[in-house]
């Protein structure tokens, strides 16, 4: 059987301290993001500690309150959340650096981090506020949810967004890198991947049905990377540098994936170079439409 690329890690391969996934400096090779994500079930809590790291948290399904003290004082922030990550844009909390914070509520959550020693103020941001951008056209047509993104969010050096692909999409594509650091052009970025999958939206699916999606990176100047990998809910692929994507939905099944970037440069920047070889694709979709399922938005009768 080969052996399995540190780089991807299956739902349970990061479980620690009763979170489902913790991705943080202890992993060999990682320095400047993180996350964690939690089911909480109904009604259930997790603490996050005071550290040197500014955070967001994301309800993934369910909704959130957040109990948080600072230097700056204390008090609490509900977030009302969306019934899945399919269901269109969620409120988000950035909680700055030296908070710690309680969260309780239904559902899964997820919390985005990044080291950093400026504190910026601690901001909630309404879902229907959450810039709502539609890239690529065609089949490789997704939506991006721009909630932490620069220009959207003040922070030191998250950057952090969602993506959803509809079945039979592309999306993370062509394969691009931010491994350089080339003035007004690429930027340093590590980048985590989270990934949900579930039945498309209007198809009735067996009670076996197993909502899956692709991913892949590899290798450029930066350092040699090889994932080529099934993800399914819950898995984590982690891009410390190399060329990424494209991420995959598979006919029948619609894949969501929350991105988590930061890096050593001084600028909070998404500088990206894409792969030579495939960057001609960017203007095949001058002659196409938006998929016309997206936007995905709340649930609604008969979708």
């Amino acid at each position: 059987m080969p052996e399995q690329s540190p780089w991807f890690r299956p739902r349970g391969g990061l479980t620690r301290d009763g979170w489902e996934s913790v991705v943080d400096a202890t992993l060999p090779g990682w320095a400047h993001t993180g996350l964690r994500v939690a089911d909480l079930g109904d009604g259930g809590s997790r603490e996050l500690p005071i550290a040197g790291v500014e955070r967001i948290v994301v309800p993934l399904a369910g909704s959130c309150d957040i109990a948080w003290t600072s230097p700056d004082g204390s008090g609490t922030v509900e977030l009302e959340g969306r019934a899945s990550v399919f269901d269109g844009p969620t409120d988000v909390a950035y909680l700055p650096v030296d908070t710690a914070a309680v969260l309780t509520g239904r559902g899964r959550i997820a919390v985005a981090e990044a080291p950093a020693a400026t504190r910026h103020p601690l901001q909630v941001v309404a879902k229907d506020e959450v810039a709502v951008e539609l890239r690529g056209a065609g089949r490789s047509s997704r939506q991006v949810h721009n909630f932490g993104t620069p220009g959207n969010l003040a922070a030191e050096k998250l950057i952090v967004c969602e993506v959803i692909t509809p079945a039979e999409n592309w999306s993370s594509y062509p394969a691009h890198k931010h491994d350089e650091h080339v003035p007004g052009h690429e930027s340093r970025l590590e980048e985590i991947y989270y990934f949900e999958s579930e039945v498309a939206r209007g198809l009735d699916a067996p009670a076996g049905a197993d909502p899956f999606g692709m991913f892949a990176t590899y290798t450029s100047p930066a350092g040699d990377i090889d994932v080529n990998a099934i993800v399914h809910t819950g898995d984590v692929a982690l891009v410390p540098f190399g060329y990424h994507g494209p991420a995959v939905a598979a006919p029948g099944y619609d894949l969501y994936y929350l991105n988590v970037m930061a890096g050593p440069d001084a600028e909070r920047e998404w500088r990206i170079s894409d792969d030579p070889a495939h960057a001609w694709v960017r203007s095949s979709w001058e002659a196409q439409q938006f998929d016309p399922r997206l936007p995905y938005t709340a649930h609604q009768e008969g979708r």
